[in-house]
């Protein structure tokens, strides 16, 4: 029978692999890595250059960066009539030590 000590273990190491695998699936796609290689270059970026530059559809690149924004990967500022994005660096970290935990 596990110890009190063990569970404890056992919900933060799930805790870790739930967390791991939700980042995971957001980055899932090669063209979520190229949007945020780009807007790591680039300190920020608009939508419209995003399209220009992965040459997909204006429809798919708001899809994917939605995917990255609610994953906590990339911020969105508004800039009217458009809005700016950069990637979250605190977050990417995250995922690095998250990455260390394998």
């Amino acid at each position: 029978m596990p110890c009190v000590t063990d569970l404890a273990v056992v919900e933060v190491d799930e805790v870790k692999e739930q967390a791991l695998a939700n980042a995971a699936k957001a980055l899932a796609h090669p063209a979520r890595i190229r949007i945020l290689r780009i807007l790591a270059r680039q300190q920020g970026c608009l939508n419209s250059d995003l399209v220009s530059e992965l040459g997909l559809a204006q429809s798919t690149v708001s899809e994917h960066l939605r995917i990255l924004k609610v994953a906590g990967f990339v911020i969105a500022e508004p800039n009217p009539p458009r809005t700016c994005f950069s990637v979250d660096q605190a977050r990417l970290d995250q995922f690095r030590e998250l990455l260390s935990y394998l």
